[in-house]
């Protein structure tokens, strides 16, 4: 069974969490980071959303420079994952290739066209009594 955490990210700075199954999940499989998908299939009705990264089920992160789906050791500077120590430092680092499999757990996506309905909910106000 095919199950993602997708991290839906808008233009105002705001993030959902959205968990997805089986018939949805099977829409992401073999999708690479910079492609766009329909969030028709996703259970976003009219909106569009384009892949920007995610982290497999250990928690590496994906790369977009990196193909496949394996994993890579690379010597990095300053990448995605990577925590610079000092000025010049190269650091070997482990990361998950750019395509979307079953083993990615978390799956960000960025918001490129908005839909009638918002996803982030406007905050409610309470009244004081």
């Amino acid at each position: 069974m095919v199950s993602f955490k997708l991290v839906i990210g808008s233009k105002d700075g705001k993030c959902v969490q959205k968990e997805v199954q089986e018939p949805e999940a099977k829409t992401l499989l073999g999708k690479k980071i910079g492609d766009m998908i329909s969030g028709d299939h996703l259970g976003f009705a009219g909106y569009e959303f384009q892949i920007t990264g995610g982290s497999d089920y250990c928690g590496f992160p994906m790369r977009k420079d990196i193909e496949g789906f394996s994993r890579k050791k690379i010597l990095a500077v300053e990448a995605i994952g990577l925590r610079k120590k000092a000025k010049g430092v190269r650091t070997r680092k482990t990361i998950c290739g750019n395509t979307i499999h079953p083993k990615i757990s978390q799956v960000n996506l960025k918001i490129t066209k908005e839909g009638k309905e918002p996803i982030v909910a406007p905050p409610k106000t309470e009244e004081k009594k």
